[in-house]
């Protein structure tokens, strides 16, 4: 055997050898951290809140510097505090087993659905704009919240861009499409498909959670057209003249995008039913088989979308990559930071956060089936809500079959909380700052981090509170 393929031979079985033993000796315990251990989580969030009021130019070109800063300032003393080998199984782990699928399946529908041009002029009046919210929210049980809102969102803006207020309907896009909508298939939103993984029924949110639903999207759909009514017929709500001619017929171009869609369905659903032996350990990150399939047909569907799709329908859909890499960005650091938070959370009632798990439970040992549903919701509107819903599930029992039946009630807050509270800020759910940054770039004036959660706060909570008095007490 030649010298450098021994020596290259010998350093990889040497790096696997390091990596496993790190892997070994690298288990992080949050009930041993710190709540100070959140604080560049809380950096990187205030930042997005307040850097684009306070310094927006410095934001707009530095965003992700920003967030690489912070990612940097837990990384660093969190390395030098456990030893690398814990910094690195956790990086490691943040990187393959979440970061990066969720990037790929992002920008897999970000490219599929920017591939898809609905011809002609659609002119958003109330009755359109709430029909195509009504659409969304069917979809996005069906294709995820994230697909039906890349799909969607474009055509919403360009029927309203002959308006002068338009902020209000991606609002409402975002709180219905992106968020309620997904709640009744595992495919809807990332934690019903966790709790899918984990052998709850396919269609048991759906059987379960349909009337909560159906509530709080039609509650929703009726304010957004009492108030859009009232902006359609303000004086001088219409602009001079609408960017947008009547001169071609209604019909979609680059149709073949929905076919790759389906694919992409397709995928993410066949990720989590085929169960395969096969997996690959990296640095203590088990990655399977069937994930790493799922991802590697993503980036397929996503050069063929590229390369099958005519550069006309990209420029009447005034496709650009500024949105998407906004989101790798931020939620990069987002990503890294959360780490000992997840951790602190998963430490139940030894975990600095402690009070927060034990507040689920009354004194006599049963769910306290409101707090389920407002602490997992109130967690999830700034937290990853996947992850959370998979806290309060295990802190449940985390019996599918118990949870399914006798416990029902509280598996039903559970998911209620993680899927509708995803609206209650921008970064509660992935689609969410996604729908924003497509807005902006397409001229829509979007409220601040905080005027957001405004309308969130004046919306979507007092229909909460009505829903927990009538489902959850």
């Amino acid at each position: 055997m030649k010298p450098w393929r021994l020596a290259a031979r010998a350093a990889l079985v040497m790096g696997a050898l390091l990596l496993g033993g790190l892997a070994q000796a690298a288990e992080l315990d949050g009930s041993q951290l710190s709540v100070w251990w959140g604080v560049p989580f809380a950096g990187i969030l205030l930042s997005i809140a307040v850097m684009p009021l306070v310094v927006p130019f410095f934001w707009h070109h530095h965003f992700g510097k920003v967030a690489a800063g912070w990612a940097l300032a837990f990384l660093l003393p969190f390395a030098l505090t456990f030893g690398p080998g814990v910094a690195l199984v956790n990086f490691v782990h943040a990187l393959l087993a979440e970061y990066i699928p969720f990037i790929i399946l992002l920008t897999a529908l970000f490219t599929v659905s920017g591939g898809i041009y609905i011809r002609g002029n659609l002119h958003g009046s109330p009755g359109l704009n709430t029909a195509i919210l009504g659409i969304g929210a069917v979809l996005a049980s069906f294709m995820g919240t994230t697909g039906a809102s890349m799909l969607l969102i474009r055509p919403l803006i360009r029927a309203n861009d002959n308006r002068r207020h338009v902020a209000h309907v991606v609002v409402f896009f975002i709180f219905i499409v992106s968020n309620a909508g997904g709640s009744l298939t595992p495919l809807g939103d990332p934690p019903l498909f966790l709790g899918f993984l984990k052998g709850v029924d396919f269609f048991w949110t759906a059987s379960h959670i349909f009337p909560e639903t159906l509530f709080l999207v039609g509650s929703l759909l009726g304010i957004f057209y009492m108030l859009d009514w009232y902006y359609y017929h303000k004086r001088e709500e219409m602009l001079p003249q609408d960017p947008t001619p009547d001169s071609r017929s209604i019909g979609f171009d680059g149709a073949h995008n929905f076919v790759l869609l389906g694919g992409v369905v397709a995928l993410v659903l066949m990720s989590g039913l085929w169960k395969s032996p096969v997996s690959f350990d990296v640095a203590g990150t088990e990655v399977g088989l069937p994930g790493l399939v799922r991802d590697a047909g993503l980036v397929i569907i996503t050069l063929l979308s590229l390369r099958l799709t005519p550069a006309r329908v990209h420029e009447d859909n005034q496709f650009g990559w500024g949105p998407m890499q906004e989101v790798a960005k931020l939620f990069a650091g987002i990503f890294l930071t959360i780490i000992p938070v997840i951790a602190m959370l998963k430490a139940g009632v030894n975990g600095p956060f402690g009070a927060i798990v034990s507040a689920v439970t009354r004194p006599d040992g049963s769910p306290d089936v409101a707090m389920y549903f407002w602490i997992t919701g109130a967690l999830s509107s700034f937290l990853d809500n996947a992850p959370t819903y998979l806290v309060f599930f295990n802190t449940a029992g985390g019996d599918p079959h118990v949870l399914m039946t006798t416990l029902a009630p509280t598996l039903a807050a559970i998911s209620a909380g993680a899927v509708f509270m995803g609206a209650n800020s921008y970064i509660g759910n992935a689609p969410n700052l996604m729908v924003k940054a497509i807005a902006e770039d397409r001229g829509v004036k979007m409220p601040s981090f905080f005027g957001y959660m405004l309308w969130s706060g004046g919306v979507l909570v007092p229909l909460f509170i009505l829903m927990t008095f009538i489902w959850f007490l």
